[in-house]
């Protein structure tokens, strides 16, 4: 992937042509938001529990499995069959959403529960893509 190299403020109204004088230079976003490709995934958030923590419905979340959960660490896990993504509360053994309408989940000794990865990014799509949405 070639980038221009200029910066944008949300704010500007305008700016000069990046075709002005510029270098093209080489960026692989896998380099730039996975530390260990043998072990991380994507997935996908559903819901609004951890949008305060910038975590919104349909963006993409990046899983790292060789990251050992710390507490308060934002995982991935497998709660009673069930994928979620949560804050991890280790002390208390709890499950925590970033959205203060949701209630606290306990884990119980009888809950089947394993924590697939913890969350080390995630991404907002402005624009719907065809490949996002592609069935296999």
């Amino acid at each position: 992937m070639k980038v221009i190299p200029i910066r944008v403020s949300a704010g500007i109204t305008g700016f000069e042509s990046p075709a002005q004088e510029y270098s093209q230079l080489t960026l692989s976003l896998d380099d730039l938001l996975i530390e260990h490709p043998s072990s991380t995934f994507l997935c996908r958030a559903c819901g609004d529990s951890m949008q305060n923590l910038g975590i919104f419905n349909q963006d993409l979340i990046i899983v790292d499995r060789s990251l050992i959960a710390g507490h308060l660490d934002v995982i991935v896990a497998n709660f009673n069959g069930e994928f979620v993504c949560k804050l991890l509360d280790m002390h208390r053994r709890l499950l925590l959403s970033a959205n203060e309408q949701m209630q606290p989940v306990p884990i119980n000794e009888h809950d089947t529960f394993s924590i697939e990865g913890v969350v080390s990014r995630s991404i907002r799509c402005h624009r719907s893509s065809h490949l996002l949405h592609k069935v296999g």
